[in-house]
């Protein structure tokens, strides 16, 4: 356990010294192939969170005159992170298979979040939107193969099963059945509010990922699945955002962003293999103790309130950065079959009539998703080369 006083007493690295240059930002980027998947997966995540953390404090900015300079010096930190991280991506790596690699980070780390989250309806809504990021996985695997003749697992390497999950089809819910029940910020542990804001980060970048590339495609049957995962992707931003307490002022939500931004970093920074980019990782959490510091300064300053008062309680062990593939194939044969309805999760045959007008209407002029799969099955090697067959 890690008690959160660890992080309010290390004051970082001050921002004033917390340069780049243009090679820091541009610098050598990960092998497609010879590094560890799951130094992809770092990658993606991180460059996610702070891609929110920029959002969350442009949105400060809005409404806090006072925060202006001090928001702008730290994001402008984040930008140069923001970069440093996602240039780290190789330029052999297609937008599909980039898209692959993004939903085994949805799977991985949405499976870590829900077995060390202690409260069990966030733990639950975790384990919900993870079985619908699997089927968008084996969905894309098909599109991969059949638009590329790529072998989705040359991403993968094995760590994540390649099989249909909750059918994407099914997963077009009404507004009302995605907004889910929010913790109460005076009760809840810190963990519970720092998986909150990872969580929707992820899905953000993940959505705003697929609006950027599904255009670019020439083949209508993937503009079309980017088009219907896309949409999906915003419902998961809704449900994951709508987990945090809204009463939580701007400057709470900060707090626990940087917090989250710490322990996320940390968690990265303890598992890397690669020495090069672990050393980026380290780096960037003695940055973000810099950035909780100042933001624990200014709480102090304008709210008058003791940060401890939201960053109270402890840690647990860091997020697991390995492969969940035995809680996702249990989630998936207890929970395949779950629909939500308002803020409920229920059985399939009590799902609301508002979602299922919704979705037959979407669905009414053929499914993207089971286009793009029909007659799919993983198997080694791809559909144009099956393993096994005479050349």
């Amino acid at each position: 356990m890690t008690h959160i006083d660890i992080l309010l007493d290390n004051k970082g690295t001050p921002l004033d010294k917390q340069t780049f240059t243009w090679r820091d930002l541009a610098g050598k980027p990960i092998s497609k192939l010879d590094d560890d998947a799951f130094t992809r997966v770092r990658v993606i995540l991180m460059n996610g969170v702070e891609s929110d953390a920029l959002r969350l404090k442009h949105f400060g900015a809005r409404f806090h005159k006072e925060l202006h300079l001090p928001l702008a010096q730290v994001r402008r930190a984040e930008q140069h992170q923001m970069t440093a991280i996602n240039w780290l991506l190789s330029a052999d790596h297609s937008p599909l298979e980039t898209t692959v690699a993004y939903e085994q980070v949805a799977i991985e780390v949405t499976a870590a979040v829900a077995q060390n989250e202690p409260d069990p309806y966030q733990a639950q809504t975790y384990r919900f939107g993870l079985l619908e990021d699997f089927d968008h996985l084996y969905r894309y695997a098909a599109m991969l193969d059949r638009l590329e003749g790529k072998d989705a697992n040359n991403i993968l390497q094995g760590y994540t099963d390649i099989v249909p999950g909750r059918p994407t089809s099914e997963h077009h819910r009404a507004p009302g059945d995605d907004l889910r029940d929010n913790y109460k910020k005076e009760n809840a542990a810190l963990i519970t509010k720092i998986h909150a804001a990872l969580i929707t980060g992820a899905e953000y970048q993940t959505h705003d990922y697929y609006m950027n590339i599904g255009p670019l495609f020439a083949d209508p049957v993937a503009r079309a699945l980017y088009a219907e995962i896309a949409s999906v992707e915003e419902q998961h931003v809704t449900q994951y955002g709508s987990l945090q307490d809204p009463s939580e002022s701007f400057m709470e939500k900060w707090l626990v962003h940087e917090a989250m931004e710490v322990y996320t970093y940390a968690s990265c920074a303890e598992q890397e293999e690669n020495p090069r980019i672990k050393a980026m990782w380290e780096r960037f959490v003695d940055y973000e103790l810099g950035h909780l510091n100042l933001a624990c300064e200014l709480f102090k300053k304008y709210e008058r309130r003791d940060p401890a008062e939201v960053l109270g309680g402890q840690l647990p062990r860091m997020i697991e950065f390995k492969s969940q593939r035995d809680f996702v194939r249990e989630t998936l044969s207890r929970e395949v079959d779950l629909r939500a309805h308002g803020i409920d999760y229920v059985p399939k045959e009590r799902e609301g009539h508002a979602s299922l007008d919704y979705r037959a209407q979407l669905n009414s002029e053929g499914v993207p998703a089971n286009i793009a799969s029909a007659g799919y099955t993983f198997k080694p090697g791809t559909e144009l080369n099956p393993v096994g067959e005479e050349q």
